[in-house]
């Protein structure tokens, strides 16, 4: 059986992407979604005003998880094999798509304007919680000896996509600033590529890790650029999260280890 998360879910793209799965995948593929409270406050908001049959909206399980803590991660890894991913009792079961998308941001204008604690704060939601989702999260990926099969709305191979930016990139940085937020975003981009050297070894072609530039997206993260940014350029969660879901699924094995941006192009390294 094969799986799906996304974590957190409970706003911004995280919760898009979890609608947009919901809406679109089979009813059989389980939808794995999580916050750190209220967690049948954010289902409601999950199932609320979309149409789904009572099968599609009996297969979202939305669980507690706060990403910047080890242990919570790892009780709900541990949960996920369970319910999820116990080979002993499905052995074609997997994570076939693991949507990790924790994300703030502090725009330091120069060097004296770095708080030690902000900035700390964005390297462990930004990098740290990411790198520990991987770390419990890439085992239940599928081995190279598996067969996949194919799913509608998924990727051929199964992947970790995780939420990057084009400001994450060292050789288009073109203006600096913003210095917590891009050195976590290239920490990420070199999260993802040592990540899917490990996957290529261990797991050959069923499975790869992937960075992801949403774009700028109207969530809180933004708020304070949305008049600044063209109305073009400037896109709802709900668009941003299909465009991505697109980009996944079209990606071959050639794209593996890059960042993708929602329109399909690469953001340099």
């Amino acid at each position: 059986m094969a799986w799906t998360l996304v974590t957190p879910s409970s706003r911004g793209i995280g919760f898009a992407l979890t609608r947009h799965l919901l809406r679109t995948l089979p009813a059989s593929v389980p939808v794995v979604a999580t916050a750190r409270s209220d967690l049948a406050g954010v289902k409601e908001n999950l199932l609320s005003s979309i149409e789904l049959s009572e099968s599609q909206s009996a297969r979202l399980d939305v669980q507690e998880c706060d990403v910047l803590s080890e242990n919570s991660i790892v009780k709900l890894a541990g949960y996920c094999e369970n319910r999820y991913n116990d080979r002993s009792k499905d052995k074609n079961a997997h994570l076939r798509l693991g949507l990790m998308v924790p994300g703030m941001l502090v725009p330091e204008k120069a060097p004296d304007k770095i708080e030690y604690d902000s900035a700390l704060d964005t390297l462990k939601l930004n990098l740290l919680a990411p790198m520990m989702l991987v770390k419990h999260f890439s085992g239940f990926l599928p081995r190279k000896s598996a067969t996949l099969e194919g799913e509608d709305g998924l990727p051929k191979s199964a992947m970790l996509a995780l939420m990057s930016a084009r400001v994450g990139s060292i050789g288009d940085n073109r203006l600096g600033g913003w210095y917590s937020y891009r050195a976590s975003k290239a920490g990420v981009n070199q999260l993802v590529r040592s990540t899917d050297i490990f996957l290529k070894m261990k797991n050959g072609d069923n499975a790869m890790c992937v960075g992801l530039h949403p774009g700028t997206v109207k969530t809180s993260l933004s708020e304070k650029f949305w008049e600044s940014t063209p109305k073009e350029k400037l896109f709802s969660p709900e668009f941003s999260a299909e465009s991505l879901i697109i980009v996944i699924n079209g990606l071959e094995e050639t794209g593996r280890g890059r960042c993708w941006d929602w329109n399909g192009k690469e953001v340099p390294p």
